[in-house]
């Protein structure tokens, strides 16, 4: 699994600017993101190059920030990949709660999609087998080197 790091934002202008120029003074990369709103908060959700750091460095700028256990899979950038995982996880009758995707220039992994699934720790293991691979924590230092 892959740590992701959560902010909850107010909905108000240069909010979000705020938290980016934190990364970007502390030489935080972001290598994938998600925003959705709410009537009074913005969420915001990201994948970056140091997650620890980077929970240190926003509490101490006062943002409201929660680490959470995700799943990212490599699922290929052609037509139909997406489809394939998607499948997959019905065939296991698995529950997707949000999900986001990204590219990198890593070869082996040039399409990711990062999953929060409903029960996630019990349907894991069923994951572990499936035709996709599953990346861990060193995906961080390979998308680092890229």
């Amino acid at each position: 699994m892959l740590r992701q790091i959560t902010v909850f934002l107010e909905n108000k202008p240069g909010r979000m600017e705020e938290v980016t120029a934190c990364l970007a003074e502390n030489s935080i990369n972001i290598h994938a993101l998600s925003l959705a709103d709410t009537a009074d908060f913005g969420i915001l959700r990201m994948i970056m190059s140091d997650p620890d750091k980077a929970v240190r460095v926003l509490k101490e700028n006062n943002f409201m920030v929660k680490t959470t256990e995700v799943i990212a899979a490599a699922i290929g950038h052609s037509p139909g990949s997406l489809h394939k995982i998607l499948k997959e996880l019905k065939s296991h009758d698995i529950s997707i709660e949000y999900m986001y995707a990204f590219t990198s220039h890593n070869r082996e992994h040039n399409a990711i999609v990062v999953l929060r699934l409903v029960n996630q720790d019990a349907v894991f293991n069923k994951l572990q087998n499936s035709s996709f691979p599953i990346l861990g924590e060193n995906l961080l230092d390979e998308l680092n080197k890229s």
